[in-house]
This record gives structure tokens, C-alpha cells and sequence, in this order.
């Protein structure tokens, strides 16, 4: 089978990209290793010890792969940013994908028979940017995203190990990034570093996300009015200026574009209606009103502060400290006669 018919077979299966990448040692698991033994990746344990290990080869989770069929589904949709990432907008992707892989294992089937195979997303230890470079999707940037020269950025990637004897891509792309350090300039954290790689302990989709307990103090200011993930990196790309558009419903922006107040108000019960489904619930409860509370104190708006005096009184201790921290940077509303 020809790459130009997996990558018609992938388009129908619901992905705008698709490459092949071969089964073996990746050569980026060294510099992997080192960024892990540097701390990078902060309280993230599911990307240390054994795990971090399994990604130095496919084949440790499929030991017949041949071949890594990548994919990329397109996520950006028509809406100006917002305080939750754009991928979060809707439904949650690791569903999505899974079942466009699912799909696409199908219809390999149809045409070369029974095969050994495993589609994964982003919870299985794979170096998913790597392998899709390999596959010729495109580069791995300077804000650490794949970045492909039509497309740009906004896209998930998955993966379908597969035991079929496919012709992988030929050679990766070269690195398009040039000397452009719009990314690394943005970003309000310092979490990209000058010499390459991200230190994810910085970055603001750890703090709003990955991170548990309080955000550290130094840090908060950076975090702006984001409450769940970040995009400032990939605004601010150049690739991704004039960047392809999904129209895929499952990633329309129904969880953009709302008040903080609105936010803060959510009860345990409709935090759950509102985002069980969707990305935004990986933060927690507790997690998400923590962020909205640092979000409110970085906006300086005594309108907020009735919803932070509530939020200050909340049984969790980091949600309350937060509050009590924000209500600290809003304004006297105390006049004082001449």
C-alpha cells in the first residue's frame, strides 16, 4: 500500500494529516532523557521513571510493530482566544481521535487483511512529536509544538502501531522556525528556553492544569487571565497566521467565551455537567476554581470581589488561599473626603 492511499484512507477516517514513521529506536529519546533528568518536567511523574523508558521505542508497546501510522486532526475553530486553551472549546479530543484511529485500523483491515496493531493517543508513552516528524508532518518548533508548513499548529496527533510492512517517510522536514523568537519572547513565564525545550515547572498550561496545590506565588502574575491551558506560544507563530480551520462540531467553541463570575459561581455538581466531557475536567474542581481566582486577582476588578470573599470562605485550602491572595490586588473601594 502506497503512503499517498494510507493518507486517503486517514482523510476519510476524519484526518487532515497522516504520515508513516518506522518502528524503532528513537534517536530524540537521549535528549528526552536528559530533559527529564533536568527536573523539566516537574510534578508530571507519568512522564518519568518507568514509563519514560517505554518511549524510547514503539515497539515496547507493540512488540510486532513494523511501522507508526501519525495523524493529525485539526482543532483551530473561528473564535478570538479565550481564557481556556483552544482545544479545551469541546469535546474531549482523546475520543475523538480514538475513534478516527479505530476507523483507520478498520479500513486497513478491508484492504490488507488481519493485522497486530495499537491506535494511542496522548496518555501512552509515546514521543508522539517525534515519531510525527519522522513521519513528515512537519517540525518540531522553538514553542515545542509540531508545526507543519500549510497547516501550522492547532492539531492533536495520534498514533496507529501497526505490524504491516509499510514504506516509511522518506526524511523529515527541515526546522522552518529560522531565527524567529516570537514564542520564546511571548511567553510570559519564561518557560521556553533560549537554548531549545520548554521548562514545563514555568509554563502556564502546567501551573493551570498538571499542577496540584497552590501556584507559586512568583509565578501567578505571568498566568494572566488564562484559567485552563495556554496558546500564547502558537498566537503568536507565524505559521500559524494564516492556519487551516476544522469544521469538525466536535471542536466548537461551546466551553469559550465565558465571564469569569460565571466561572466562579459553578457548583461541584455543574462543573461537572459543564466539562466532564471535555479536556478542561483533567484541572479538577478545586483546580479550576484556584485558577479563576488567580485570574480575577490578576484582573484587578473590584466587581470580582464578592465572588473571591465566597471562594475565600471555600473548605479547600489552596482554593481559599487564592482567593484570599486575589482579594489582596484589588483596589480600596474606600473613598476618602478632601
Amino acid at each position: 500500500m502506497t503512503a499517498s492511499r494510507i493518507r486517503v484512507l486517514a482523510q476519510q477516517a476524519g484526518f487532515e494529516l497522516c504520515g508513516v514513521a518506522p518502528a524503532g529506536p528513537i534517536e530524540d529519546f537521549e535528549s528526552y532523557s536528559q530533559w527529564v533528568a533536568d527536573g523539566h518536567a516537574g510534578a508530571m511523574t507519568y512522564l518519568t521513571g518507568h514509563r519514560a523508558a517505554l518511549r524510547a521505542d514503539p515497539r515496547n508497546l507493540l512488540p510486532s510493530a513494523r511501522a507508526v501510522i501519525v495523524v493529525g486532526k485539526l482543532y483551530n475553530t473561528p473564535h478570538p482566544p479565550d481564557a481556556i486553551s483552544r482545544y479545551a472549546w469541546g469535546d474531549n479530543y482523546h475520543l475523538v481521535l480514538r475513534q478516527g484511529l479505530e476507523r483507520l485500523a478498520g479500513s486497513l483491515r478491508e484492504e490488507y487483511g488481519d493485522f497486530e496493531y495499537r491506535a494511542c493517543v496522548d496518555t501512552a508513552p509515546l514521543l508522539e512529536r517525534s515519531l510525527a516528524r519522522l513521519a513528515g508532518l512537519g517540525w518540531i518548533g522553538k514553542n515545542t509544538c509540531l508545526i507543519n508548513q500549510q497547516a501550522g499548529s492547532w492539531f492533536f496527533l495520534g498514533e496507529l502501531l501497526v505490524s504491516l510492512p509499510l514504506e516509511p517517510n522518506p526524511a523529515p522536514p527541515p526546522d522552518r522556525c529560522g531565527t524567529c523568537t516570537r514564542c520564546i519572547d511571548a511567553c510570559p513565564t519564561s518557560a521556553l528556553l533560549p537554548e531549545g525545550g520548554l521548562d514545563a515547572r514555568l509554563c502556564i498550561s502546567y501551573l493551570t492544569i498538571e499542577l496540584r496545590g497552590p501556584v507559586p506565588g512568583e509565578l501567578c502574575e505571568g498566568v494572566g487571565g488564562l484559567v485552563f491551558g495556554c496558546d500564547i506560544c502558537q498566537d503568536v507563530c507565524p505559521w500559524n497566521r494564516r492556519a487551516a480551520v476544522s469544521l469538525d462540531p466536535a471542536f466548537a467553541p461551546r466551553n469559550a467565551g465565558q465571564p469569569l463570575e460565571q466561572l466562579a459561581a459553578l457548583t461541584p455538581e455543574e462543573f461537572r455537567a459543564k466539562f466532564r466531557e471535555t479536556p478542561v475536567w483533567r484541572a479538577k474542581y478545586s483546580g479550576f476554581l484556584r485558577n479563576v481566582a488567580i485570574a480575577m486577582g490578576n484582573a484587578g476588578d473590584v466587581r470580582y470581589r464578592s465572588h473571591l470573599e465566597r471562594l475565600a470562605s471555600s473548605g479547600d485550602a489552596t482554593v481559599a488561599e487564592h482567593a484570599r491572595s486575589a482579594l489582596r490586588q484589588l483596589p480600596s473601594t474606600i473613598e476618602v473626603d478632601g
